[in-house]
């Protein structure tokens, strides 16, 4: 077994669970993959020169009972085909599997259903008031880093609420699909307004790890550090199958940091932005 194939196991098994890619009672060479929420496991084999040359998924290991008929033949030629267009000599390739998987198999029916009679006519659409409308945000977008195969990239835009947050980003992961199949997206913002008192601004400022410990809170504190405001940052990070330990953080802060020099947040930049 390759180095590369030992650690991309390991980084599967610790995101996953300790069962998700392991090694079948059959040989040397071959293991089993549990695909994530379908109930439906593979059987590959990896050849002694992986990740230089493409692992083989050679069928269907185990199917789920209540599955319908035929959704197990449709994962196997589906991650046949989607192996095809990740793979590429000298890396590994599994994690990015599974990842395309679960987006293009999320939206399809995996159970025997009944269709019931459904009316044809839907309720009226509710009128667009001005509460409901959404400004697109404009994203500065920093240099991608790629670093043991993981890939960060940062996004920043300009909020003047707190309720933009979530829309912004909402906006973001429907409307960009590689930012929506990032393993994380970590985000921080901070915004400052006027309060009643001549002498104090009122302060609004979070942060979200979304899976990746920690990076959240050390984003944050360099908008805090840089003093910024009047931002959103989001920080993507496509896993590679290599644990960076403390390093991503580094990298998280570099991007994070290009896109607002770029952007002009920092005090005396072309477009500093005030809330």
């Amino acid at each position: 077994m390759s180095d590369e194939l030992t650690q991309e196991i390991e980084a599967i098994n610790s995101i996953y669970g300790s069962e998700t890619l392991k090694k079948s009672s059959d040989g040397n060479n071959l293991y089993i993959l549990s695909l994530n929420n379908n109930d439906v496991t593979l059987r590959l084999s990896f050849p002694p020169e992986y990740p230089e040359t493409a692992p083989q998924i050679l069928g269907i290991e185990t199917t789920g009972d209540r599955l319908r008929k035929g959704y197990g033949k449709h994962v196997l030629n589906t991650a046949r085909e989607t192996l095809k267009t990740i793979f590429a000599p000298g890396l590994v390739c599994v994690f990015d599997l599974m990842q395309e998987l679960a987006v293009v198999l999320a939206d399809e029916p995996t159970e025997a259903q009944e269709i019931s009679n459904v009316p044809e006519t839907q309720p009226p659409s509710r009128p667009l008031t001005p509460e409901l409308v959404f400004e697109a945000p404009r994203w500065t977008v920093s240099n991608a880093i790629t670093e043991k195969k993981s890939v960060f990239l940062a996004r920043a835009c300009a909020v003047t609420s707190s309720d933009q947050v979530p829309s912004c980003i909402a906006h973001l992961l429907s409307t960009d699909k590689r930012a929506s199949k990032a393993t994380h997206n970590i985000s921080a913002y901070r915004i400052r307004s006027h309060s009643p008192n001549p002498n104090t601004d009122l302060v609004f400022q979070d942060c979200d790890d979304d899976g990746e410990n920690a990076a959240g809170g050390r984003l944050l504190h360099l908008l805090q550090i840089m003093d910024v405001w009047g931002v959103l940052v989001v920080v993507s990070r496509w896993y590679g199958g290599v644990q960076l330990g403390p390093d991503r953080f580094r990298i998280i802060n570099a991007v994070a940091r290009d896109a607002l020099i770029t952007g002009g947040w920092l005090k005396g930049g072309k477009n500093t932005r005030e809330a």
